[in-house]
């Protein structure tokens, strides 16, 4: 069942999207609309997408992906300096962060939400991201365009999340509530990393991964770490013309209790028994 959703952005984006070829930094009407919209994203009033609580689907605002896009087209190139940094760009730096911990390096664009109690260390978080409560973003992790990171949420050294606009992709990487990505892991492609999962470091997940369990050599649903699992990166092989090779895929090795909390020691015991680090 497909839940209905009417965005909260006002339908003038999509007028404007049937247009956008027309649209230039010269149109001020159609300019203060998108960067209107945009705000909207950036004080967390909107959304790209979000997990509907009642169906477990993913839903897509496209007109708040739409905005984004469109701003690309309204506002002009403009030069900034942060200290001796000079920048030439379009899309200006983030300003706004109630209750937010910006450790000196990190950088946000404007456009994406940072909820109260989120930590930035050295890091990227790209436009119209949106990070919950006490998750923290750790040193050189990126949180690409439009990404969906949750509550809780520990975003280790190095992490990938990847976009939504470069390529685009009809869905945003989601990571949900109370998720661990361990140093150096990528996910993107719209992949989704379920409430309470944990993933070793360098694991990657895309969303045509193949996922088995350890235990039983099940085939779980492509491109998603299930929820409250301990998560690593494997090979299987396939047999092809040319030879037998290992093909990457996402190897479930253990099964959390609901609502379990993240025990750092216990996660690197374990993992350790496979050969991986958190």
């Amino acid at each position: 069942m497909t839940t209905s959703f009417t965005s909260p952005l006002p339908d003038t984006i999509d007028e404007l999207w049937e247009r956008r070829s027309e649209l230039t930094p010269d149109d001020t009407e159609a300019r203060d609309a998108i960067v209107g919209a945009v705000d909207e994203l950036d004080a967390g009033k909107a959304r790209v997408a979000f997990v509907d609580a009642a169906t477990d689907e993913v839903i897509v605002d496209e007109r708040a992906k739409r905005s984004i896009l469109l701003s690309f087209r309204v506002l002009g190139m403009e030069e900034s300096q942060v200290g001796d940094f000079r920048h030439h760009d379009r899309i200006p730096l983030k300003t706004r962060f109630d209750g937010v911990r910006v450790v000196p390096g990190a950088i946000a664009r404007w456009g994406a939400y940072l909820a109260p109690g989120v930590v930035l260390m050295p890091s990227f978080t790209n436009f119209g991201a949106h990070v919950g409560s006490g998750t923290m973003v750790d040193t050189w992790a990126t949180v690409g365009s439009c990404a969906q990171v949750g509550e809780s949420v520990h975003l280790s050294g190095g992490v990938g999340v990847g976009g939504v606009l470069e390529p685009p992709q009809a869905s945003p990487v989601i990571i949900e509530d109370e998720a661990f990505l361990g140093s150096r892991s990528m996910v993107v492609e719209g992949a989704r990393v379920r409430r309470g999962a944990k993933l070793g470091a360098g694991t990657i997940l895309t969303a045509s991964t193949r996922v088995f369990d350890a235990e039983t050599g099940d085939e779980l649903p492509r491109g998603e770490a299930p929820a409250w699992s301990v998560c690593v990166t494997a090979n299987r092989v396939k047999s092809f013309p040319g030879g037998d090779f290992g093909m990457p895929c996402l190897l479930v090795l253990k099964r959390l209790q609901e609502g379990q909390e993240h025990d750092k020691l216990a996660l690197n015991d374990l993992l350790r028994e496979h050969g991986v680090n958190a």
